[in-house]
């Protein structure tokens, strides 16, 4: 009796078990890792929605594979180390299939360790500063030279600058961006007394001395423009303080690689009238694909004051990937996913087509917008065509033999082209 009992229990314990596992499987879960609160809040909260939005439609579409979509959205407060806590979490608790997150190139760097040990799958959205690529990240931001190194030109080619000020907040993104733009200012002839370099912490908000040596800096008779890659709520004192200074963009010109829309439909942006940004793209831009995105994505925030910016492209370009990936594939298993996103194409919103290549990085189209009153930008300048994103610089020692190639025979993130060698590291 005895015996008979036990086998009935575990036969009903069994049955739980296969009953949750059916139950789990009903669904695809989405994970959504962006902060909604601290200092990149400002930033990260409208890609949680944008997210959210394209689960709505897909859901409305049947879903994936017969299963409706299901976010898990969870909040790392702009805290680091949290980004990774909230990844573990994701991946082992949530068991999620894919997740959409992250801004910070810190915040990526404390996710990689864990998605690439639990294999999971990260669409990273924000402008970066390469020198990475990973088996199990995409990258739909632009790398340097889709953002930084076109930026430069045009303020060289262009508006005539001759020094230049780097501003970054101190982290790796603008560190090694700017160890970039530094190398590839003197490969053009730039001296060493003709570039400043300044960091500030995140949420810096005391501009006052640091803009006066920018203004005294930019008072040697040489054309001087600033490369600014401030991030986060930094920027509303930054761009205030070159008002209250005088500082306008004929006087010294700033372009920004992390102010768009939504960054400015909080500023007063009188005193910013004429500065610039360079991203992949511009609410402004006129295309059919961008008027459908405008209008879907005011009616799912409900309010038509909302504005819309190139992160959420990149969000909603590497959902539509993502989704197609899995169609092809026919499980949303992260091998063949990883292997299906490759040479996937979608429209882009600015009337092109957006490719993801070997290397895990989008083809993109470059822009150069100039702020208006209305806190729109106005295209000033374009790539003639996409320009193919690069992982590894061409302008540091370190990186410029440096490949990723996601297919065989390379199939690896590092590739040196000297050695036909792989390092055996992503990063």
């Amino acid at each position: 009796m005895k015996l008979k009992k036990l086998i009935a229990a575990s036969s009903i314990i069994a049955t739980s078990m296969v009953a949750q596992m059916a139950y789990a499987a009903e669904t695809i879960k989405v994970g959504v890792l962006h902060s909604l609160s601290g200092t990149m809040a400002i930033s990260e909260t409208t890609l949680k929605d944008t997210v959210l939005m394209m689960i709505e439609e897909q859901n409305k579409k049947g879903g994936l594979l017969g299963k409706k979509l299901e976010p898990v959205v969870v909040d790392p407060a702009s805290n680091w180390p949290l980004f990774a806590e909230k990844t573990r979490e994701l991946l082992s608790k949530e068991k999620v299939d894919v997740i959409f997150g992250c801004w910070t190139s810190v915040s990526r760097k404390s996710v990689l360790p864990v998605i690439e040990e639990l294999n999971g799958l990260l669409f990273y959205p924000v402008q970066y500063e390469g020198e990475e690529s990973s088996k199990n990240v995409f990258y739909t931001g632009a790398a340097p030279n889709q953002q930084a190194i076109p930026a430069v030109d045009y303020l060289m080619n262009d508006i005539g600058a001759e020094r230049w000020v780097l501003l970054g907040t101190d982290y790796v993104y603008p560190r090694t961006t700017n160890k970039i733009l530094e190398a590839y200012l003197k490969a053009k002839g730039v001296q060493d007394k003709d570039i400043m370099i300044n960091y500030t912490p995140f949420g810096h908000s005391d501009w006052q001395s640091i803009v006066a040596e920018v203004k005294k800096f930019g008072s040697a008779g040489k054309k001087t423009a600033v490369v600014s890659t401030v991030n986060g709520d930094a920027n509303v004192p930054f761009y205030k303080e070159l008002g209250n200074q005088g500082i306008s963009a004929e006087d010294i010109p700033v372009v920004a690689f992390s102010v768009g829309e939504e960054e400015l439909s909080g500023f007063d942006t009188s005193p910013l009238v004429g500065h610039l940004a360079a991203w992949n793209y511009f609410q402004s831009v006129e295309s059919e694909e961008n008027e459908k995105f405008i209008a879907q994505w005011k009616k799912f925030i409900g309010d038509d004051k909302r504005v819309t910016n190139d992160p959420m492209e990149a969000t909603y370009i590497g959902f539509k990937m993502w989704a197609k990936a899995v169609e092809k594939a026919g499980t949303t298993e992260v091998d063949a996913v990883e292997q299906a996103m490759i040479g996937i194409t979608v429209p882009n919103l600015t009337g092109g087509t957006a490719v993801m290549n070997a290397n895990h990085h989008l083809s993109k189209p470059v822009l150069i917008g100039e702020i208006q009153e209305n806190g729109q930008l106005e295209v000033v300048w374009e790539t003639p065509d996409t320009v193919i994103g690069d992982a590894w610089s061409d302008f540091l020692p370190s990186s410029k033999n440096l490949i990723a190639d996601w297919t065989k025979p390379v199939n690896c993130g590092n590739f040196d082209i000297t050695s036909a060698k792989c390092s055996g590291q992503n990063f």
